[in-house]
């Protein structure tokens, strides 16, 4: 089967595991773990930030980043397809007891102007606006990426209100290998950065939190409150730390398939839009005529595993898993379907 439900279904490459059964592990509660210590520094000095801290996922970082930034009764200013919102399960109200305040951008892109005026004034009737969260690359938006100007303007009216500024950087690796920025301008930029190893990285587990030492050091207290302290996590961290120094050049193979794909969609009579396509992220909308869950079974008939978005709506997600011959077989299987 040709997996493109998501880049999360990566299988670890020989070479990580070997990497992984090699590592030197400790106790990751007692600050003893080597490799976990290897790999925050790693990823903190890629992106020019003081510390990291290791977790289990991309949820736990970015649920850790919010309850470091707010206090119950404040609000969380972000886009409305984020997924600190629509895929973290209530975690901001269940977590921190934080309101959110939802804007409508562009494939999940907010403007200096939108933030600003969704910042609350100094009104007993209103919950104090707290924080703003980004994403990049937006899930949602089909992977679509920031442009890095308007980010710096975001910052900069997050430092006029005094706001810190988080960045759900799951997949942020893709957004630097589409986009001519790099880590460390992100790096200065935001008060806290979540980044994913078990996405198109290839990791079997993990995220990385990063910012200053003291959000940090509040950041391992609240992991631990939530059950993520591990123990020997070496072992995985071992796995990211190969991915940071190994997988970053496939990223570009896998925006180049989505785009060949997407190509191949636009031409087809039973697809009505194709979002575009920056990264290793291709959705596209069906007529009424033609439902997601029939193309979605159509597709899993022929040897490929996709996932519905909405009724009308599917989402396709290339990663190192996906070769250029599946790419191809891919295409080609598009075409055929009699819809």
């Amino acid at each position: 089967m040709i997996e493109l439900r998501s880049d999360t279904f990566t299988q670890p490459t020989s070479p990580m595991l070997d990497a992984m059964m090699q590592a030197k592990v400790g106790d990751d509660v007692f600050m003893e773990d080597e490799t976990v210590l290897a790999l925050e520094a790693q990823t903190a000095a890629y992106f020019g930030m003081p510390a990291g801290l290791f977790c289990p996922s991309g949820t736990m970082t970015n649920q850790i980043a919010i309850k470091c930034h707010t206090q119950p009764g404040q609000e969380v200013i972000c886009d409305e397809l984020s997924h600190i919102y629509q895929y973290e399960a209530g975690g901001i109200a269940f977590n921190s007891g934080c309101s959110v305040r939802l804007l409508h951008g562009e494939q999940g892109r907010l403007t200096a102007a939108q933030v600003e005026n969704a910042i609350n004034p100094n009104d007993i009737h209103k919950a104090p606006s707290s924080l703003v969260s980004l994403e990049n690359t937006v899930n949602r938006g089909g992977g679509a990426c920031y442009n890095f100007a308007e980010i710096e303007r975001i910052a900069d009216v997050c430092r006029r209100h005094g706001l810190p500024l988080h960045l759900d950087g799951a997949r942020l690796w893709n957004a630097l290998v589409a986009k001519p920025e790099t880590a460390l301008q992100y790096g200065q930029v935001f008060h806290s950065i979540s980044v994913c190893y078990s996405k198109g990285m290839g990791a079997p587990v993990g995220s990385v939190l990063l910012g200053d030492e003291v959000l940090v050091q509040k950041a391992r207290r609240i992991r631990k409150v939530l059950g993520g302290g591990m123990r020997q996590a070496g072992y995985l961290a071992a796995a990211c730390l190969y991915a940071l120094e190994n997988h970053l050049p496939q990223l570009a193979i896998d925006h180049a398939h989505a785009q060949a794909t997407a190509l191949v969609l636009a031409q087809q009579s039973w697809v009505a839009k194709v979002l575009p396509v920056e990264t290793n992220i291709v959705i596209f909308e069906l007529p009424e005529a033609v439902a997601a869950a029939t193309v979605v079974e159509q597709l899993k008939a022929a040897g490929v595993l996709v996932l519905a978005m909405a009724p009308q709506a599917i989402r396709m997600v290339f990663h190192l898993g996906v070769a250029s011959e599946a790419a191809a077989q891919l295409n080609d299987t598009i075409v055929k379907l009699k819809l």
